[in-house]
C-alpha cells in the first residue's frame, strides 16, 4: 500500500487533499513519523524521522495521531480481497503481503490480470491505492512493487531481470544493511551489477553464509516460497520519553506497564515466549540490550516483569530517554509445555499458584475486552492508567475533528 497510514487519514479527511500530511507522535514528546504522504515526502519528510526534524523541513506539515484500530480495519479489508484470488497469502505487515497466484490462473487469468483485478478491487472497496509488483520470486516481486510508486504496477519478466537489477545500489538487496553496504563499498562494490560479477566463493569468503544469500539475490535467485502461516518471531513495546527519566522507581513502573501491555497482546494472539529482552537508551543515545531465556514460555505480565526487572536492575544507572521490552522464541499456547522429568504426581505449590494466576488473568482479560483496557489494572499502575486516559482525552479534544467551528456549534466539539 502507498503511504498506508497517511493515505487512510487522507481518505477519511478529504479537506486535507493536496496538503503535506504525516502520522506520528508529537514533537514535544519526542515523537517520530510513522507515515508520510507523498506530498510531505517532497519536503524530505519520511517515516522513522523525528517529528521535530519533520516540522523543521515542512513547517506546514499536518501532523495526525495514529489510529491503529482504523488502520487494522482497512488492512483486514485488503487481506480479504487477496484471499478471493489465492489462499497463499503471506502478510508482512498491515500494508504489505506476498501472494502466490500460480494455482489461480485458470480461474482469474494470468498473474498480470490478477494484479490489475486486485488493484482495482482495493481502490473500489477501500478508497486506497496499492502498488503491485509481479515477478517469479519474492525478492523480485517486492522490488518491482517499489519501482513505480506511488500507484505503481510493475512486471519483471525473466529476460528483464539483469536490466532491472544491474544499475541498482547494493543496498536494494534484501539483507544488505548499512554495515554490509559499507564493507562492500570498501571492496569496490556499490552496484548490484558489481556484486553479481564477483564469484560466489569470493563473496562467501568475505561474508560467510550471508554472502551466498546476497550473491544469489544479485542474480535474482530467491527460492523462498510464499508461506501463508508465517510465524511471528517476536513481539514487544518500546517508548521514547518526553524528557529523560532518572527516577529508578518510575522507570520500573513504566517497565511493568509495558510488560502488562505486551503480555495482554500475546494472550490475545494466542502466543507465549521464552526469551525476554530489555532495551534501554541513555541520554547520550548509548543503547544497551539484555536478554534472558526462561525454562517455560510465558505470557503473564508479572512473570515477564520479574525477568525484565532483573535485567533492568543490572543496568548502569543513568538518565534514560527510551525503554522497551520484547518477547521472542514465541510458541502457540496450544503447544504443550514440557513438564519436569522427575516431578511428583501432585503439582508443586508454585505450579498451583501459577494455575491460579493464569485463571485470574483469563477472567481479567474478559473484563478488559468488555469494559476497556483500563477497566482492571494492577494497583501500582492505577495512577499511570488515569494519566493515559487524561492524555488521550486531551489529544482527542486537540484533534482537527474536535475543534468547534466559528458558529460555536457545540456538536462540533463532541
Amino acid at each position: 500500500m502507498d503511504a498506508f497510514y497517511a493515505s487512510v487519514e487522507l481518505r477519511d479527511r478529504p479537506e486535507l487533499a493536496g496538503k503535506p500530511v504525516a502520522v506520528g507522535g508529537r514533537a514535544d514528546k519526542r515523537g517520530v513519523i510513522a507515515a508520510a504522504s507523498y506530498k510531505a515526502r517532497e519536503f524530505g519528510v519520511f517515516s522513522a524521522m523525528p517529528t521535530a526534524q519533520a516540522l523543521r523541513l515542512c513547517p506546514e506539515l499536518v501532523l495526525l495521531p495514529a489510529d491503529f484500530d482504523k488502520y487494522t480495519t482497512a488492512s483486514q479489508q485488503i487481506m480479504s480481497i487477496f484471499q478471493r484470488y489465492t489462499p497463499l497469502v503471506e502478510p508482512l505487515s498491515l500494508d504489505e503481503a506476498f501472494l502466490d497466484v500460480e494455482g489461480s490462473q485458470r480461474l482469474f487469468g494470468d498473474a498480470e490480470a490478477i494484479g490489475h483485478k486486485i488493484k482495482s478491487d482495493i481502490l473500489k472497496e477501500t478508497g486506497l491505492v496499492a502498488s503491485i509488483g509481479i515477478a517469479s520470486s519474492k525478492f523480485l516481486a517486492k522490488l518491482a512493487s517499489g519501482l513505480d510508486k506511488p500507484d505503481g504496477f510493475r512486471v519483471i519478466q525473466p529476460d528483464e531481470v539483469r536490466g532491472v537489477l544491474d544499475p541498482l545500489p547494493v543496498s536494494k538487496i534484501f539483507g544488505v544493511g548499512e554495515r554490509t553496504a559499507k564493507r562492500l563499498e570498501s571492496l569496490g562494490v556499490t552496484t548490484v551489477s558489481q556484486l553479481a560479477s564477483r564469484t560466489r566463493e569470493e563473496v562467501m569468503r568475505e561474508f560467510g553464509a550471508s554472502g551466498a544469500w546476497i550473491h544469489d539475490l544479485a542474480h535474482g535467485i530467491d527460492p523462498r516460497r510464499v508461506n501463508p502461516r508465517r510465524e511471528e518471531k517476536s513481539h514487544g513495546l518500546e517508548r521514547t520519553f518526553e524528557k529523560d527519566i532518572t527516577d529508578h522507581e518510575e522507570l520500573r513502573l513504566l517497565l511493568y506497564e509495558f510488560c502488562e501491555e505486551v503480555s495482554h497482546e500475546l494472550r490475545h494472539r494466542g502466543l507465549r515466549g521464552r526469551t525476554i529482552t530489555l532495551k534501554a537508551r541513555y541520554w547520550n543515545f548509548k543503547t544497551l540490550t539484555r536478554s534472558k531465556s526462561v525454562d517455560l514460555p510465558v505470557n503473564l505480565g508479572k512473570r515477564i516483569y520479574a525477568v525484565a526487572r532483573e535485567l533492568f536492575d543490572k543496568l548502569p544507572v543513568g538518565p534514560l530517554r527510551l525503554i522497551g521490552v520484547q518477547l521472542s522464541n514465541l510458541s502457540d499456547v496450544r503447544e504443550p509445555a514440557q513438564a519436569s522429568l522427575f516431578g511428583g504426581l501432585e503439582p508443586a505449590t508454585g505450579e498451583v499458584a501459577e494455575q491460579k494466576l493464569e485463571k485470574a488473568t483469563v477472567a481479567l482479560d474478559k473484563l478488559r475486552a468488555r469494559f476497556g483496557a483500563n477497566a482492571v489494572v494492577p494497583a501500582s499502575l492505577l495512577s499511570r492508567a488515569s494519566l493515559r486516559v487524561r492524555e488521550r482525552e486531551g489529544e482527542r479534544l486537540a484533534s482537527p475533528d474536535a475543534v468547534a467551528d466559528e458558529s460555536g456549534d457545540k456538536n462540533a466539539a463532541e
